[in-house]
Formats: structure tokens, sequence, C-alpha cells
């Protein structure tokens, strides 16, 4: 029986150290070049790309409770993906809507529903993607004002789904995981790895390493 329990725990280590060291789904963008990087008191780990354009540079950082790019002709750091926490006892999907009506004016998130995501690849094993959307009747409502030659606003607000680009919220099937990311892909390809975003032990969480 130990002896099962031992190879057990061993084959969730591998597994573990394995998905820890998955290298980039992709080949980085030209005068760029992928760099792990970890913040074990967000809990987050990826693969971000450091760039060298000559007339730009730009480096991936961890900033706050975020990730973010920061471009050396910009004042400030973007941030890409938000690391949100969950409450005691929270269930994932009860965290995203908290965190989105806590967030989002009354008038908005009333007319808005949680949905699946599928506007990007697939998400990864093991893990979920979710947004906001319009419910049936604000749709119908946005569909009747609509003008082709206009990019409209975002209907549900900055936390939601967005004409113009994608972003979306990815929650881990894992019960043990606490905390969920809030992704931003944008128009074009991210200068982050997406599909290999992996959740680390926190820091200060007293467990053996």
């Amino acid at each position: 029986m130990k002896q099962m329990l031992l190879v057990a725990v061993l084959s969730f280590a591998a597994v573990h150290a394995s998905a820890q060291t998955a290298p980039p789904s992709r080949a980085p963008v030209k005068g760029c070049q992928w760099e792990k990087m970890s913040d074990s008191k967000l809990a987050l780990a990826l693969w971000a790309q450091r760039c060298d354009f000559g007339f730009r540079k730009i480096t991936p950082l961890f900033h706050g409770s975020s990730f973010a790019i920061q471009y050396s002709d910009s004042a400030g750091p973007d941030n890409l993906i938000d690391v949100i926490d969950q409450l005691p006892g929270e269930a994932p999907q009860a965290t995203l809507k908290r965190f989105f009506y806590e967030h989002t004016s009354a008038e908005v998130r009333n007319r808005c529903t949680l949905a699946e995501f599928r506007r990007h690849a697939a998400a990864p094993a093991g893990k979920q993607r979710f947004t906001f959307v319009p419910n049936a009747d604000y749709e119908k409502e946005l569909t009747s004002k609509a003008d082709p030659n206009e990019v409209p606003e975002p209907p549900c607000g900055e936390w939601g789904d967005q004409p113009d680009g994608m972003q979306y919220f990815e929650v881990s099937t894992n019960p043990s995981a606490r905390k969920l990311l809030f992704v931003r892909i944008g128009q074009d390809e991210p200068l982050f790895d997406e599909q290999t975003l992996q959740s680390i032990e926190p820091k200060g969480s007293g467990k053996a390493k």
C-alpha cells in the first residue's frame, strides 16, 4: 500500500514538474525571445517575450497584482493578466460574478450574463475560459441600433466581451486553485503565452517545497 502511494505521489510530482517546464506553444516574434517568469506572491508562472526592435524595447514584468509589459517609449506598464483571489468557500464562477458586479455599473451588469469564451483557441487541459455577454433582450436591442460602419462600445463594460479584441477570465478545474486570471489577448498575438499559464504555490502557504 505504501509503495502504491509513493508511486502515485511521484507520478503527480512528475506531471506537475512537466507542466511547469512545458515550452512555449509558438515561436517568438522576430526581435523577441521567450523568458520564463514567475511570481510566488501572485502564484503565477508564464512565458513572456522580451523584445528589442531597436527603436523600441518591450520589457515583461509583474506590476502589483498583474503581469504587464513596459514599452520603452510609453509612460507606464500595460497590465495584461490580472490575478483575482477567490474568497474562502467561494466557487470559481461565483468569484467571476462577484468581481464583475463589483467593477461594473448596475445598468450594465444586470443585462449581461456569464458565458463560455469560445472566440480563441481551445482552453488548455484543466482550464476553462469565461466572459460576460449581453443577455437575449439586450442583444436584440444592440443589434437593432448597430451601425455597420462603427465599432461599438463594449456592451458589458471593461470586464466583459470586447467587439475589437479578445479578453476572458481563466479558471482552473483544480479545486485547490484559489486564484483566477483575467487575460487580455487584444487584437494581435500577445507577447505572453496564454496556452501555458501556470498556477504555482502561493508565497507563505506554509507547504513544504
